[in-house]
């Protein structure tokens, strides 16, 4: 199981990817899959647990702070038995995955999305970035992401 600072260093690297360089907090909390459902149901109006719920704070531009201000990022909400789950599914090692999945969050919780294919291609493109970074392969090469480099 990754530490507190494997979940930071995913965190600040895929901040720093994205050219974010704002100074702040961001929590993550690590859920089961009862949980994990009841959010993504509240939240989402969905059934089910997800992988990463990713609940953002208010505008930050709005509020006028200045970019030395540290910040609220928001919440992580990562459901381990969905990643260890999906990590099985699509034969990838489940640490890797779920570094993957923070990168994602992390990611949403600084405004992007993957609505629509350009902004799939640019968020899937940070992602792959900050992974290489931190020693994990691909994560859209299904084959190649059964571990680290």
């Amino acid at each position: 199981m990754p530490d507190g600072a494997d979940f930071g260093r995913w965190v600040c690297t895929a901040m720093r990817v994205a050219g974010s360089r704002r100074n702040g907090e961001l929590a993550i909390r690590l859920v089961g899959a009862d949980e994990g459902g009841q959010l993504n149901q509240t939240w989402r109006d969905k059934p089910g647990p997800t992988n990463v719920l990713a609940f953002p704070p208010p505008d930050l531009a709005a509020a006028g702070l200045p970019d030395d201000v540290p910040a609220e990022f928001g919440d992580l909400v990562i459901c381990l038995p969905v990643v260890v789950r999906e990590a099985a599914e699509q034969g990838k090692a489940p640490l890797a995955h779920l570094a993957h999945l923070v990168v994602h969050g992390t990611l949403h919780l600084l405004g992007h999305t993957h609505d629509g294919a350009a902004d799939t291609a640019r968020m899937e493109g940070l992602e792959t970035a900050a992974l290489a970074e931190l020693g994990f392969t691909d994560p859209y090469v299904t084959d190649a992401y059964a571990g680290t480099k």
